[in-house]
């Protein structure tokens, strides 16, 4: 199976320290669906796999979560990308829950959910929590720059063999070459 799992935001749209609260916050980083679409192309299923404690903070509830996913949708659509699941952990970080990156929970949702292992699966994030929890499962960690990545690769402690990409759209082009594309 062909399988990329992505963080959300950072990765695919413009990240905020005050959180993407609605629709109108999110805003896709230039490129990124159309490297999305590029995966598709290539035979790959894309996955979504984000921490959204603003649920928990009060910030936005589920019907404002849900507006954001449906225009994310929409627009990968009319970019001729196709994202097959987002996955998302509503909860705090004291909540202690075993969903929140950089727990693996989601990536354990994710293998279960297409009955395989992980190993080898690209994972592709901004934040080290985002790598942590794709090299847990054993993904193959990939740090996009946009985002907080810039932050993150400066700060240091990445796992070992994690790839570093200016973007989506290098960490793609990297996946396609490392799939033979």
């Amino acid at each position: 199976m062909r399988l990329v799992i992505l963080d959300r935001d950072g990765v695919i749209n413009q990240d905020s320290d005050a959180f993407i609260k609605s629709p109108e916050e999110w805003n896709p980083i230039p490129g990124s669906l159309e490297a999305i679409a590029r995966l598709n192309s290539a035979g790959y299923e894309v996955v979504v796999a984000s921490n959204q404690s603003g649920l928990a903070r009060g910030l936005f509830d589920h019907a404002a979560l849900t507006a954001i996913h449906t225009k994310l949708h929409a627009m990968a659509a009319s970019a001729g990308a196709h994202i097959e699941k987002i996955l998302f952990c509503p909860h705090a970080p004291q909540d202690n829950c075993q969903c929140r990156k950089p727990r693996p929970g989601m990536f354990q949702t994710i293998a279960q959910c297409y009955g395989i292992r992980l190993n080898g699966i690209p994972a592709v994030g901004d934040s080290l929590r985002d790598l942590q929890a794709a090299v847990a499962e054993g993904c193959v960690p990939y740090l996009v720059l946009t985002g907080k990545g810039e932050a993150t690769r400066i700060k240091g402690g990445l796992p070992p063999g994690t790839v570093i990409c200016a973007d989506l759209g290098g960490a793609v082009e990297r996946i396609l070459q490392s799939s033979g594309e």
